[in-house]
Order: C-alpha cells, then structure tokens, then sequence
C-alpha cells in the first residue's frame, strides 16, 4: 500500500462537510463505556444542526494487538504515514481504560441537543460515511464470536486485513492451500449510535439496549435514520464502532472494522407526535427510503425474534392503523427478519417492513 493511491482524512484535514466538526480526542471520546446523564457534552447544538464527527475504530488499536496501531498495521504492510495520528494518540494516552471491565469499542461524544427530554424522541440520519483509511480489520477473539471454542483455532486473536480496491469493494486473501483473494462490497455504517442513559453509571460497550449502543444493524448507511427514546435532558447523543462492511450476524465478532467520517443530523420529534407517528418506543426505530426497521434485543436470540415481532406488530397499529391479527399476518406473509448480530451479548433481531405496500394500499381505498 503505497501513499499514491491512499486517501487519509486525519484529524482536522479533508472534506468536512458540516458547520460544527468533532474530532476524535482524548477529551471527546469514550474507550469501552458509553454516556451516562452525568457526562458532560463534548458539542452543544441546535435541533436539526448537521454535525462532521471522525470516529475511530478499535480494531488496531486493542491490548491484544500491542495497543500500538503503527507497529501492528506495519505488520499488515501499512506504512506508518498511512495510520491515523488519532489512532495513536488513544492508544498511547487514554486515561482509566481497564481493558479487564471496558468494552473494546472507541466512541465520539456526548452531543446534547438543545431541548430534548424525556418522553421525545431524538431522529439520528446519517447524511454522509467517508472512510478515513483504505483498509480495515476483521478479528475473531477466544471466547467470543457465533463459534466460541471452536474459533479462533489456534491460540491468540486472529485479525485479518482487507484493503479497499477503488471499485466500491474490499479484498481480503483467502488462503487455502493456494493464495487467492476475495472480494465483497463495502457499505459503511456505524455499528454505535446512541443517547445517555439515565443513572450514574455508564454502560459498558458491547450489549446494545433502549439506549441504542452497539446495534450493528448493516442497514444503517447514509441516508438511513435511527430514532432513539430519550432517556435525559438534551440526549447526549454518541457514535462509534465503525465499519465498512458487515454481514447480518458478524458470525466471526467483528466485521470489516475500520474509521469512519461520518455527517450526522440530529432532529427532536415532541413526545405528542412520536406517539402518533410511531406508538411507544421501547427501543431503537431504523428507517430507510423503502424501510421502516422495527428491532428486538435480548441475550436470548428467540426472545430477541419475539421482541421484534411485538415491535413490528405495535408499529403497523401506531403508523398505519392495523389491528393486530392484521398485522401479524402482514409480517407473516411479506415482513423479512434479519438477525442484525450474535456477538454482543445481547442478541439482535430487525425487521423490513416495506413502505411501499401501505403507500399502494392507500392510493387504492
């Protein structure tokens, strides 16, 4: 990999397409915990203000990977110009990480919005996903991963490379028993996207909860929202955990890892009109051009399924006036459900339940 054909946004540099930008500092970022009420934001801005955020990733930069990303991308064939500077700075000097307690999982925030409460809901869109670096990681750790016990299948953490190629993929070697390699396409999302949780303590970075976190869901790329209830004053929104790509389930732990730009816009829908819109929320709302995006989350995967499916069911009564036995029918008959992941202790599920379909139905009375 060579400086000629590798772009780098580093810090403060590149295309910054929003009037307030975020970089990832010592000071602005959490390493494996996420906002609590009591954290205090890093940026306060309006409601529908647009907002640059670099975010980091952590595959790289892990204590079991040396925590030291210009010695450990070298090994990768990364020269040391080509590794994010704040990258480096994390590792090297981040205050009262306890890799033993914290999650793994770097994020950028908190962000209050003016005027959010409880009761509202605060709509998260991605506007814009610009890689940051032309490569990434995808890491399989003991203990972890759809097949704990039976990968990895040697001793140590095995992170594999993959390097974008200038046509919308990735590639990756595939060895077995003569070298070739793969290539898939990238879609980069952010795996993180989240408010505060009420309380004094803040949450670890892996389980995903109603305070969104660690969902994972590969659906959430530009032009996608996530609503979110909120949960304290002014939301204290967050992202991280970025990707270029991922396969529903991340069977392996990690998918294709690697730092993002990402443009956020972050708008707060009343508590009167979130009820009319959307019924009440438990959790996290994703919402695409053709999709509105019901989830469910639990340890179990089937309580997790089922979860879903109330969700789904609750919406099409909220949204589109279905009585029940209506609404599970619909599922039934034309709602696909994806696992979103297996990995992050608490297990999820998202539906795509197609706009189109209630649209036609509405032309047609």
């Amino acid at each position: 990999m060579t400086t000629a054909t590798a772009q780098i946004l580093q810090p403060d540099s590149g295309p910054v397409r929003a009037r307030h930008y975020l970089p990832a500092t010592t000071g602005t970022v959490l390493w494996g915990r996420l906002p609590c009420e009591l954290d205090a934001p890093v940026l306060t801005v309006d409601p529908g203000a647009e907002v640059t955020i670099d975010t980091v990733s952590h595959e790289g930069v892990l204590e079991d990977q040396g925590r030291d990303p210009v010695t450990f991308f070298a090994g990768h064939g990364v020269e040391s110009e080509l590794v994010l500077r704040d990258a480096i700075a994390l590792a090297r000097s981040f205050p009262g990480r306890d890799p033993a307690r914290d999650g793994p999982h770097v994020v950028t925030g908190p962000i209050r919005i003016r005027g959010a409460a409880p009761g509202d809901l605060l709509k998260m869109t991605v506007l814009e996903t610009l890689p940051r670096v032309p490569y990434g990681i995808i890491s399989n750790r003991h203990g972890k991963g759809a097949l704990p016990g039976e990968f990895p299948r040697a001793p140590g953490t095995v992170s594999v490379f993959a390097e974008l190629d200038g046509t919308g993929c990735a590639a990756m070697a595939a060895r077995a028993g003569l070298a070739r390699t793969v290539r898939f396409p990238v879609a980069p999302f952010l795996g993180i996207m989240g408010v505060a949780v009420a309380g004094h303590e803040r949450p670890h970075s892996v389980p995903p909860g109603a305070h969104g976190g660690n969902l994972d869901i590969k659906l959430l790329t530009a032009g996608s929202s996530l609503y979110l209830p909120v949960q304290v004053a002014g939301a204290l929104a967050y992202v991280g955990d970025p990707h270029f790509a991922q396969g529903d389930g991340e069977v392996a732990l990690t998918a294709l890892e690697a730092s993002l730009r990402v443009t956020v816009r972050f708008d707060v829908i009343g508590q009167a009109e979130a009820l009319d819109r959307f019924g009440r929320l438990a959790g996290a709302l994703a919402e695409t051009a053709d999709h509105l995006i019901p989830t469910g989350l639990d340890t179990d995967l089937d309580e997790a399924m089922r979860r879903c499916v109330r969700a789904a069911v609750a919406l099409l009564q909220a949204r589109f006036g279905m009585d029940p036995e209506h609404a599970l029918a619909y599922l039934s008959a034309a709602t696909d459900f994806h696992i979103s992941q297996v990995v992050d202790v608490v297990s999820g599920v998202h539906a795509r339940i197609r706009v189109a379909d209630f649209d036609v139905a509405a032309a047609s009375r």
